[in-house]
């Protein structure tokens, strides 16, 4: 099969390798399509000790399952694999269990391939309606959809009445702005410095209100009721503690390093909640496909789709900010 290997920093090669051979538990998924995640941008930076090189990537897919009972049936893939034992999992709270693993980090391969593994549990039923390209978000919107929800709760309160800021207009961004719309919140702003992906967001989806930080449009300070940090940087940390009001709630989903940026004081006179955000549980995931086969996550047109062999160059397009979409989705088929 091909497979596209990370070999280094910045460094991806299309190379054969054979078709895996399940593990008892597991189905072989012949994959259809692959997102580029911020965190595989980050391990082909060099930058992440838990993905070392010689490694295949990728854990935002969907396809179909290629042997066995269930062969030809359509599915996404829950890359986050458990124990099912822990008090984490017991409860619930499988996405905190200490001994989770993911697709794309060893000892298992991931998905920018033609061919992966993966436990049956972890495998999605999606309907004909859903093409493969649309359900490999299903991955991205769990994560945007576990924020929400822990923003919400966080809250205390409806979260219709509420004024929300988005940082970030990539693919965890746009997504929260889109749980945000199906639940029926009222004002939804999104700040994303990339004019490219500015315009692909304002001409694909309706309602949510799009502006570049520091500009014309930009929110006031202490004016917004609950903030996601989709970016997690010293900047975006920054303008989540000067716009958000007394008893807000700041949820941090971005994993770039460092911890700067945060008005502790304000976050401490104010009664400000932070808290981060992480994944997803098997419930929410599941509620998420079903959200994206009834249409209420809107047309998920957003993706931009390249060919598996082209990898390289998009990554390399990504890291160069010469791509507007808000996803790369690499079609295997």
């Amino acid at each position: 099969m091909k497979a596209l290997v990370y070999i280094g920093p910045n460094a991806l090669e299309l190379q054969e390798q054979p078709v895996p051979v399940p593990r008892p538990g597991e189905l072989l998924v012949r994959v259809e399509a692959v997102g580029i995640c911020g965190s595989d941008m980050h391990a082909y930076h060099g930058h992440d000790a838990r993905r070392p090189a010689p490694l295949v990537l990728g854990h935002e897919a969907a396809g179909r399952i290629a042997a066995g009972p269930r062969e030809g049936e359509r599915v996404t893939v829950n890359p986050l694999v458990t124990c099912g034992a822990c008090p984490a999992c017991e409860t619930g709270r499988s996405h905190l269990c200490p001994n989770r693993q993911i697709l794309s980090m060893p000892p298992r391969p991931g998905a920018f391939a033609e061919y992966v593994c993966v436990p049956e549990g972890n495998l999605m039923t999606v309907t004909d309606s859903l093409p493969a390209a649309k359900a490999a978000l299903a991955e991205p919107l769990a994560v945007s959809y576990h924020a929400v929800n822990q923003g919400a709760r966080l809250l205390g309160r409806p979260l219709t009445g509420a004024d929300c800021l988005v940082l970030g207009g990539g693919a965890i961004g746009l997504g929260c702005a889109l749980v945000l719309a199906m639940q029926g919140v009222r004002t939804i702003a999104l700040a994303e410095p990339n004019a490219a992906r500015r315009e692909a967001i304002t001409s694909s989806v309706a309602g949510i209100r799009c502006f570049a930080p520091g500009e014309e449009g930009d929110l006031g300070e202490g004016s917004v009721d609950l903030i996601f940090d989709a970016v997690g940087s010293q900047g975006t940390r920054a303008s989540a503690s000067r716009a958000i009001r007394p008893g807000g709630v700041i949820v941090h989903i971005g994993l770039l390093p460092g911890s700067e940026g945060f008005d502790i004081r304000k976050i401490t006179l104010q009664e400000i909640v932070v808290t981060g955000s992480y994944c997803y549980t098997a419930q929410e995931f599941r509620d998420v496909v079903a959200a994206m086969a009834s249409g209420r996550l809107g047309s998920l047109d957003w993706a931009e789709e390249r060919a598996l062999t082209g990898g390289g160059d998009a990554f390399a397009d990504i890291d160069a900010h010469r791509v507007g979409a808000t996803k790369v989705i690499l079609n295997c088929v």
